[in-house]
Parts: structure tokens; C-alpha cells; sequence
């Protein structure tokens, strides 16, 4: 296993959706383990701290249907400048969040990076929503139809260009709840979605097979985005938006582990962790885990 030089980023966003807490999921890995585990490994580990997210009111604004829409964009142009000296400074980047939101930042940062990013949406949702088919204007609802260039303006613009990512370089693996809208955009752009119907009658082991090969024909880098609620909740209790009938503990192993043989994995981030809805820190326990299978822990 290659030793990496990781820099971890946290950023302890709630404003994207509803629920208090989320916030404070960075600190929740972070007492977890993952800096120590991490350099357990071997690696590198540089801790940037967490990025200061301004306050909001917490507004829905009605001509938008967004949620605290200025707030989340200061935040995300934050973390897409310094993801973008991370990879300048030749390092990977760890992200910890905080609301799915911020991988508007994330992507922002990275893209710049690569010709033809390809993007893994490790999640119950499809997060392609927009102010238009948004049922509820949350905003961690809608990073990925933001990065395919859909959307509010002040968010597909964050570091002056778009799209971020192409739609036939996703592959979204564990879906089991989508929207109307999400559904149309899938069809229309051809994004490759394996639900649970999939993953239930294939099995994890091919799916990530034919996620590694699609992908590596046509990127450059590979980004990780992984919401633990994809996730069964007895496994990952501690989200705000949970979804019975989720990826099981170890089947999120082996994935995570087939990743780190690919070798495709050029950043990552873990969101969606909210301490106060969790177990005694079970959530960030496995999100701990699974990053250490990311990063080349094994048994033997």
C-alpha cells in the first residue's frame, strides 16, 4: 500500500437541512479515532481543523425554495478553496462533514483538478434535487445536480465554472429513495444508478466491479462521496435523513476495500454524521472504519 499524505478537513455544516447536530460531526470522527487510525496505517496525516461556517438565520426563501442559500455557498467557497491547495500541495483530501451540502465545495475544489472526474455517490438518495423538485429546499438534497451544473446560479458557479462533473462519469451505488424529479434526471442524463434491487440480486462484489471498470475507462480521478446513510440505520443510526433497508456494515467494507485495490481513489469525504441522533458514537465509529478500509487496513 502506497502511503498518502492526507490532509483532513472538516467542516461542521448544518444548514442544509433541518436537523441540529450534523454540525458537530467532524468532532464526532475525529473522537472516533480517525487521525490516530489513520497514521496507524502509515500515512501522513495533517489535521487543517474546521472550516468556520457563518451563521444563518436559517431561512427558506420562497422565491428560491433554498434553504439558507448565501450561508451554504460562503461555506462550500471556503472548502473549495482550500481542497483546491490541498491537491495543489500534491495531498489527498479527507473531508469530514457536516450536511451533504458540502460536497459542492468539495467537488468545486477538486474538478479543477482533473479533465474528467468521476464521482461515486455513496448514498440512500440521489441528491439531485433542485429548488424546482425539492420537496423541502434542503440544500444537501441537491450537491450533485449542482455539480452537473443544475441549479441555483450562486451554487453552480462556486469557483467560476461549470458543470463539475460530466453525468456519465457518476456512479450513484446503494439509491432507495429517489424523488420524481431525480428520476426524470437520471433517465435524461444516463446516470448509472445501482439500487438496492441491484445490490440485493448481484451482490456488492460485482457491483463494485463494473462501478471500478465503467470508471476507469473514461477518468482521471475518482472522487468518494459518502453519505452514511447509505447505510442500513442498525448500522449507521446517527443521520438525519435514515432509510431502512441500507448497505449492510460489511458489504460497505468490501466496497471500500476493493476501492483501495483499484487505486482510483483520488479524494473523499464522510457526511452526514449527526452525534446527537447516534449510539454511543457508533456512526463515526464506522465511518472511522470504513475510511480505514479506504486507506489499506487489512486483517491480515
Amino acid at each position: 500500500m502506497d502511503k498518502k499524505r492526507i490532509s483532513v478537513i472538516g467542516v461542521p455544516m448544518d444548514l442544509g437541512q433541518m436537523r441540529r447536530g450534523v454540525d458537530m460531526g467532524p468532532s464526532a470522527i475525529r473522537y472516533a479515532g480517525v487521525i490516530e487510525h489513520l497514521e496507524h496505517l502509515g500515512h501522513i496525516i495533517e489535521d487543517l481543523g474546521d472550516i468556520q461556517i457563518t451563521p444563518a438565520e436559517r431561512v427558506h426563501t420562497a422565491e428560491t425554495n433554498l434553504r439558507n442559500l448565501e450561508a451554504v455557498a460562503d461555506g462550500n467557497t471556503k472548502l473549495a478553496d482550500i481542497v483546491n491547495n490541498v491537491i495543489s500541495n500534491g495531498d489527498f483530501p479527507l473531508i469530514l462533514g457536516g450536511d451533504h451540502s458540502i460536497a459542492i465545495g468539495t467537488l468545486a475544489g477538486v474538478s479543477q483538478h482533473y479533465k474528467n472526474l468521476g464521482v461515486i455517490w455513496y448514498d440512500a438518495h440521489g441528491d439531485l434535487n433542485t429548488g424546482e423538485t425539492s420537496p423541502s429546499g434542503n440544500i444537501h438534497g441537491m450537491p450533485l445536480a449542482v455539480s452537473l451544473g443544475i441549479g441555483h446560479p450562486t451554487l453552480v458557479n462556486i469557483h467560476g465554472y461549470a458543470p463539475k462533473v460530466k453525468p456519465q462519469n457518476i456512479v450513484i451505488i446503494g439509491a432507495r429513495s429517489l424523488d420524481d424529479g431525480e428520476c426524470r434526471l437520471i433517465k435524461e442524463k444516463g446516470i448509472r444508478v445501482y439500487t438496492m434491487h441491484e445490490i440485493d440480486r448481484l451482490g456488492m462484489t460485482k457491483i463494485m466491479e463494473e462501478t471500478i471498470q465503467y470508471l476507469k475507462e473514461k477518468t482521471d480521478g475518482v472522487h468518494l462521496s459518502l453519505d452514511l446513510d447509505g447505510l442500513d440505520p442498525s448500522d449507521a443510526p446517527g443521520v438525519g435523513t435514515p432509510v431502512i433497508g441500507g448497505l449492510s456494515y460489511r458489504e460497505s467494507h468490501l466496497a471500500m476495500e476493493m476501492l483501495e485495490e483499484s487505486e482510483m481513489i483520488t479524494s473523499a469525504e464522510f457526511v452526514e454524521v449527526n452525534p446527537i441522533l447516534d449510539e454511543r458514537n457508533k456512526t463515526a465509529t464506522v465511518a472511522v472504519a470504513l475510511m480505514c478500509s479506504l486507506f489499506g487496513e487489512k486483517l491480515l
